[in-house]
């Protein structure tokens, strides 16, 4: 066993020069020469975060071949929810190492690979291999289907792949002001859910909308009213001057009605500007308690009134927890959730997993089968910790 350090330049270097399609396998064949490691191989999480997809990485057959498993009680699952290598026996002698991949918080899957021995130097290697991983895949799924096919474990409707086209491409992201995480269910058939977030220099930009009606036609609305927001957000504009532009995207160029919330948050003070347009009231999570936040609500994006939208100011606390939902995670079959519960329940877990499990609470009150897509956000607000130029950033999640 060689006990150099892993030189992530050349592995970097080595994974541009491979095609997009390939970079498990430069990772696979490093960790070989390096270690001796069998059985290099990256899994997928899917879209909705309860199946993993495995690729074959270093064998050199069968690379476009997927296998999904499923993630609940597996050590993969424990792996991504505590962001911890885990060790254990291949029952052959060797030890089995599980890395998770991930991103800003943003859980892409994990690494897995069987050596004859490891010690820390060895684990520390790997871990850095899989953190160089997470940052090649994020780059090269801009140039190849491969990354997107291997977090399909269903069939897909041509609305679900239009809408999935306008989400982010992470669903989770950290910074020292806050983390955020969302989640979209059923993954492979919704109609007119979207959420988005983008972080500027002094504010972060938040949104939830429902574009009315089902299929491509709810699908179509909900990429014009998308397009619009990221539209007036990218030119400057706050919450109130993104909301007129996307009401009047919907007047102009369709007849279609949907309803948003919109949030601008001061990444300095915490206070946040709102917008809310029709839409379901958000919870917040302060002090161990769950309520809603109530809010004027505006009329839903295209709807010609002359009332213009109203901006309300909401003070964020270190410590809060704030979600955005849908109307799918509170009606039809949904409504039998409680979802106060479900937020007080996992009050102390990432973001990324209290969107798992207020999402799964939803499809199995409605036995697998939602009658409307359900989306949810979550925001936990740390409160202004900016890190200082040249130094180092917190521990990975």
């Amino acid at each position: 066993m060689e006990g150099e350090d892993l030189e992530l330049g050349e592995l970097l270097a080595a994974a541009e020069a491979a095609p997009p399609g390939e970079s498990v396998d430069v990772v696979a064949h490093d960790l070989q020469k390096r270690f001796g490691a069998e059985r290099v191989s990256f899994l997928f999480v899917d879209l909705i975060g309860q199946r993993l997809v495995r690729l074959a990485a270093a064998d050199g057959d069968g690379a476009d071949q997927a296998e999904p498993i499923d993630l609940q009680s597996t050590v993969y699952d424990r792996v991504l929810r505590s962001q911890r290598q885990h060790v254990e026996g291949d029952g052959q002698g060797g030890r089995r190492v599980i890395t998770p991949v991930t991103n800003r918080g943003d859980c892409i899957g994990v690494l897995e690979a069987t050596l004859q021995a490891v010690d820390d130097t060895v684990l520390r290697q790997i871990g850095d291999a899989a953190h160089a991983l997470a940052y090649v895949i994020v780059t090269d799924r801009r140039f190849t289907d491969l990354y997107h096919l291997g977090r399909r474990t269903t069939r897909t409707s041509l609305a679900a792949e239009i809408q999935h086209q306008l989400l982010p491409s992470a669903s989770c992201c950290e910074a020292s002001q806050f983390t955020l995480a969302a989640g979209l269910v059923p993954a492979d058939d919704i109609g007119g859910d979207t959420y988005d977030y983008a972080l500027g220099r002094d504010t972060l930009h938040l949104s939830i909308t429902d574009a009315m009606g089902h299929d491509t036609d709810s699908a179509l609305l909900a990429t014009l009213l998308v397009g619009a927001l990221r539209q007036a957000r990218r030119t400057g504009c706050d919450a109130i001057k993104q909301a007129d532009h996307a009401h009047q995207a919907l007047l102009n160029h369709s007849r279609g009605l949907a309803t948003g919330q919109l949030l601008c948050v001061d990444l300095e003070t915490g206070l946040c500007e709102l917008v809310n347009a029709g839409h379901p009231w958000p919870l917040r999570l302060r002090d161990g308690t769950v309520e809603e936040v109530g809010l004027a609500v505006n009329l839903p994006f295209g709807v010609a009134a002359p009332t213009p939208y109203r901006v309300q100011e909401l003070h964020l606390r270190p410590g809060d927890r704030l979600i955005l939902l849908t109307d799918g995670m509170q009606e039809r079959g949904a409504a039998s959730v409680d979802l106060a519960s479900v937020v007080h329940h996992t009050r102390a877990v990432h973001p990324r997993e209290a969107v798992r499990s207020l999402t799964a609470a939803v499809l199995d009150a409605c036995h697998g089968s939602l009658k409307d897509d359900a989306t949810v956000l979550i925001l936990d607000w740390h409160g202004s910790r900016r890190t200082p130029a040249g130094s180092s950033p917190g521990p990975r999640r």
